[in-house]
């Protein structure tokens, strides 16, 4: 089956859809035709983002600030979300750009961002692809004191595990119709 494919049958069948990195773009590309751009170099590391519209329930109990890891090739961006309808960008980073979009009142929401990384997921990604012989710079804001030979200081795991649960709490549980002889 194509990605199309399950992109629309997803679309027909399933409550909310939550898309990351690649996902998101293609999804992004697939239902409302905003294009991804290629990156100098690989965004790369842990980003600190803001929120745009605190009052939804995705984000009950963040704080006005929080971090996200990202690892990506590639970029969309806000100019061209902007111009499409039924496309909102919830939340967003100075430095890693677009994080999170929302269409469809929720059944659609588009990540850009890692925040399912484990505290090693980067540093094995990184010592991966030195291991290879790529051109690859240490995460940035990842490392204690940006040392790669320092363990990884986890700021998204608290904020990563609201996301999840505000999404499968508010997204899907609280919205998905039930009927009784689809449970017996």
């Amino acid at each position: 089956m194509t990605s199309c494919k399950i992109f629309n049958w997803a679309r027909e069948h399933v409550t909310s859809t939550l898309y990351i990195c690649w996902a998101a773009q293609a999804g992004l590309y697939h239902y409302y035709g905003v294009p991804k751009y290629p990156l100098d170099k690989k965004m790369f590391g842990i980003f600190k983002h803001h929120i745009n519209q605190p009052e939804l329930p995705i984000f009950r109990g963040f704080d006005d600030e929080f971090y996200v890891p990202h690892s990506r090739h590639t970029e969309i961006r806000r100019e061209d979300i902007e111009t499409k309808d039924g496309l909102d960008i919830l939340a967003e980073s100075n430095e890693s750009g677009v994080y999170m979009v929302m269409a469809r009142g929720g059944r659609e929401i588009f990540l850009t961002g890692h925040s399912e990384y484990s505290p090693l997921t980067l540093d094995t990604e990184y010592r991966r692809d030195l291991g290879k012989g790529l051109p690859i710079e240490a995460p940035l804001h990842y490392y204690r004191n940006d040392d790669p030979s320092q363990l990884p200081v986890v700021t998204w795991r608290g904020h990563a595990n609201l996301l999840f649960n505000n999404w499968l709490n508010y997204y899907v549980y609280q919205a998905t119709p039930y009927r009784l002889e689809d449970i017996r």
